[in-house]
């Protein structure tokens, strides 16, 4: 049973807060940010993949969790994606004049990953990668597509990750969050000939 806290938003900026009896997460989100951010999450790759989809995104970004990692780091991983895509959705309000969709391909050394995203209200996430199992440091790599499916349903993201080569792990993930953080800055991007919602239905 989850209590989401407090949810703030100003401008393109939010503030979610969300407590559990597994984890306690604080984001703070500006999507017209520069690229800074503050995280701890307590696994210390994920935190590292966070600061990069912050810096791609050329987003602010600021993460504090808890969680019960004496377990393992499903809890935290999941329920940060999970803050983290409320945070988005809240911060993009309306979408009202944004371009909406986003792709990007990103290489990183062997591997390259590509990444298409349409902020359509429809969550969905699409995962072609085989990632295996075991540990990049303290961070089960098919976490990964569990956290990619939290913050996409919960931000209202049509997400499709793909991963067209790559052998090294890290390098694979690492691609994952920077494309992420590229495709997402590109659909919400100002559009100045976009009058209104870029829907036919008039909302997103």
């Amino acid at each position: 049973m989850s209590n989401i806290d407090a949810v703030e938003s100003s401008g393109r900026k939010a503030a979610v807060t969300r407590a559990t009896s597994e984890t306690k997460v604080a984001i703070t989100l500006d999507i017209d940010g520069a690229g800074t951010s503050q995280v701890a999450t307590g696994i210390g790759f994920f935190d590292h993949m966070l600061i990069l989809f912050a810096k791609h995104g050329l987003f602010s970004l600021e993460v504090a969790a808890t969680g019960d990692l004496v377990i393992d780091g499903h809890h935290t991983v999941e329920d940060v994606g999970i803050v983290l895509g409320q945070a988005l959705a809240k911060a993009a309000g309306d979408k009202a004049g944004i371009r909406r969709y986003g792709h990007v391909y990103v290489p990183m050394d062997e591997a390259l990953v590509r990444v298409v995203v349409d902020f359509s209200g429809r969550p969905f996430l699409a995962f072609d990668a085989e990632l295996g199992q075991g540990r990049i440091g303290e961070f089960d790599v098919e976490l990964t597509e569990e956290f990619l499916r939290a913050f996409a349903v919960n931000a209202g993201l049509t997400l499709h990750v793909t991963v067209l080569a790559g052998k090294n792990r890290h390098h694979i993930v690492e691609a994952i969050f920077k494309a992420l953080g590229r495709a997402l800055a590109q659909s919400f991007e100002r559009d100045p000939r976009v009058q209104g919602v870029p829907s036919s239905k008039g909302t997103l």
